[in-house]
């Protein structure tokens, strides 16, 4: 029986399928408009047109945008927050700063539930888990009968100084359980158990709004699948780039929050690994945004705090992705000031660009790209045909008339707008942190990105592009790329010299043993389970900490120490060796291994890329009208070399080779474009 593997990317225009045959070991795509009204719909579409029988599948992994959606539109179940007396406003409170400073109307967005359903409740713990005040349970029988008056589905209990003592947030839960059945309730020390109470309690909120909307999502596409035949778990990516199964996503449903996201990052650093670039810049470019990743010294660059909106964090590991909002259905228009501004608003799937002649009038990239014939009629393998007249009216409207431009020069005018929205942001993530774009390689991806991917490196100087053999499929095949993870942490505080290590070692241990538990529970052999221990240290006196590796051992610590005074050299120029060191938390990632597809490599090589299908006319502002070779990708053998202008077109996506560079098919099957020579 042939074993496949499948893979779903739920993006805001189109749900991409990637699917893997284990036999020989080659991939297949597929694409469908996505159904923003209900994902698992598109989902099942995919799985439908990509001819897949579910009773094949050795393994189905998801990367899905459900979460995310939900905190950008706020379409969330009936939810409140229990706290401590006194602290019902510390997520409104915040930290007290907002995204732009010098905006006086600019206000930061309220918080995920509003003041009228949060509630106090007599409790303290003081910093060290000592009980000042005992859990009023009187108290909490009467909050509960008013949450079931108001016909609450989710609960956050966010109590002061729980990560030292979670007896009161347990107890609470126990109470609310028996007294509302079925509600889902999460607790802000099992979520985080970490000091600072804004980034735990918000955290703990995300969670309570999200669980309903995630895991109702999860268990119907689990449950579709499994009726379907398919007799495995559904493993779904979370945003620290591992993956875990339903049963814990109903557990930690905000670890699902930058899901898709997190998948064309994976993707970025296994092509650039493949290709022999340690550094590289990811450029995954959709129908409604752009995501820019950074891959320095073949490393993910990750951070433990990030936000879908501004002021309200989520402390949990993920992989640093800058999000902008600059896709192929991003608008062009004119601002008050006259000047041509892209995005951030999007067409969406729906109406989506004029030219889908769905009901859209206003031009988009995608429209930009069609009137300069750069794009063909048809989009993923026909699934959607596209109007050039609608397109070019538009542009002409929107842009063209208004600036006294013919309607090709506004729309390259409208490509070289968001081209330099893309190059600013690759600057934020690279230049801002010391590093020179000259030296990396840009992978291209996403449905758009293959379009755009050598404009945006000549405007930063990027000698190479790498476009993948299913760039607009990219994201879907990260999926496939993951092992199950899950980040557990603790507060440890104590300075190096004072700290017993046999205590350490005993709270390593319990977060470990926690890890395997959670992985056990999501059927992972001890033989595939591993645990990587980290540490959080700072200079005594200072607040800002640095997470370290750990080893096992009696001079662990020492070494640790160690790694900590070079690493903080690395980050800040500075180290004091003299300095006490302070240990300020511990970490645990549990790893269950899953198998991962081995890819074909090409063996023979040949530099003639054939005969073009096509020559059609294709507009470029340093050459006006050129007629331009068309390739079909699939028909180009390994180590071709062509020089543009060309168009080499494929189901998921179009790439482009402006004239002056070169490009060459790699022995991976990926699209090499030299954009200028290192």
């Amino acid at each position: 029986m042939t074993q496949v593997r499948v893979a779903v990317d739920v993006g805001g225009t189109f749900t991409d399928v990637c699917i893997f045959d284990e036999d020989d070991r080659s991939m297949r795509v597929t694409k469908v408009p996505s159904t923003p009204s209900d994902p698992m719909i598109a989902v099942m579409k995919g799985v439908e047109r990509g001819e897949i029988n579910l009773q094949d599948v050795s393994l189905f992994s998801h990367g899905t945008t459900v979460a995310t959606n939900a905190l950008i539109t706020r379409k969330f179940p009936e939810a409140a927050m229990v706290t401590t007396k006194g602290f019902r406003d510390v997520i409104e409170i915040r930290d007290g700063t907002k995204d732009n400073l010098w905006d006086a109307y600019d206000d930061v967005p309220g918080p995920y539930i509003k003041r009228r359903d949060r509630f106090e409740i007599t409790e303290r713990m003081d910093f060290e888990g000592n009980v000042i005040t005992p859990l009023d349970e009187v108290e909490a029988h009467r909050l509960a009968a008013v949450l079931r008056r108001r016909g609450v589905t989710t609960v956050a209990v966010c109590f002061i100084n729980s990560f030292a003592n979670p007896a009161h947030e347990t107890r609470m839960r126990e109470l609310l359980e028996e007294e509302l059945p079925g509600v889902a309730i999460s607790t802000s020390a099992e979520i985080l158990p970490e000091i600072f109470e804004h980034d735990r309690f918000n955290t703990a909120v995300s969670n309570a709004v999200l669980a309903p909307l995630v895991s109702g999502y999860v268990n119907r596409l689990s449950d579709a699948l499994s009726n379907g035949g398919y007799g495995g778990d559904l493993l779904l990516l979370h945003s620290g780039g591992g993956s875990m199964t339903p049963r814990m996503v109903e557990r930690f449903p905000v670890r699902l929050a930058a899901s898709g996201i997190a998948a064309g990052a994976i993707s970025a650093q296994f092509i650039a690994e493949q290709c022999g670039m340690p550094h590289a810049v990811g450029l995954d470019m959709g129908g409604t945004s752009t995501d820019i990743c950074l891959v320095n010294d073949g490393e993910l660059r990750t951070t433990k705090e990030w936000q879908v909106e501004y002021g309200h964090p989520i402390i949990f590991p993920s992989i640093e992705v800058l999000t902008i909002g600059a896709g192929g259905g991003s608008l062009a228009h004119i601002d008050i000031a006259g000047s041509l501004r892209n995005g951030p608003q999007s067409a969406g799937a729906d109406p989506g660009p004029a030219c889908y002649a769905n009901g859209g009038e206003e031009p988009t990239n995608t429209d930009a790209n069609i009137v300069l014939n750069r794009l063909g009629t048809e989009l993923a393998g026909g699934a959607k045909s596209l109007d050039r007249d609608a397109a070019s009216a538009a542009i002409n409207r929107v842009i063209g008339e208004p600036l006294g431009m013919e309607t090709e020069e506004a729309a390259c005018a409208v490509l070289k707008v968001a081209n330099a929205n893309m190059a600013d942001a690759v600057r934020l993530v690279s230049i801002r942190r010391g590093l020179d774009p000259r030296e990396f390689a840009l992978v291209a991806f996403g449905g758009a990105g293959a379009l755009h991917g050598a404009d945006v490196a000549r405007e930063l100087d990027i000698p190479t592009v790498i476009v993948p053999p299913n760039p607009g499929v990219t994201s879907a095949m990260g999926c496939l790329l993951v092992d199950i993870r899950h980040d557990l942490s603790e507060m440890y505080s104590g300075l190096v010299g004072e700290i017993d290590p046999e205590d350490l070692e005993q709270h390593f241990a319990a977060l470990e043993a926690d890890a395997a538990n959670r992985l056990a529970q999501e059927r992972v052999s001890p033989e595939n389970t591993v645990l990587q221990r980290k540490i959080s240290m700072r200079y005594h006196g200072q607040w800002r900490s640095l997470m370290v590796p750990m080893n096992r051992g009696p001079e662990s610590l020492a070494e640790a120490v160690q790694t900590f005074h070079e690493q903080h050299e690395k980050e800040y120029a500075f180290r004091q060796d003299e300095q006490a060191v302070e240990v300020y938390q511990l970490q645990v990632t549990g790893i269950g291994r899953t198998p991962k597809p081995s890819f074909r490599k090409a063996t023979e090589l040949t530099e003639d890329p054939g005969d073009p299908v096509t020559t059609r006319p294709v507009y470029f502002e340093d050459g006006g009208w050129q007629d331009t070779p068309v390739y079909e990708r699939t028909r180009v053998p390994a180590g071709a070399r062509i020089t543009g202008p060309v168009i080499i077109s494929q189901l998921d996506s179009t790439t482009v080779v402006p004239p002056g560079t070169r490009a060459e098919i790699d022995e991976w099957l990926n699209i090499r474009i030299h954009v200028k020579e290192a």
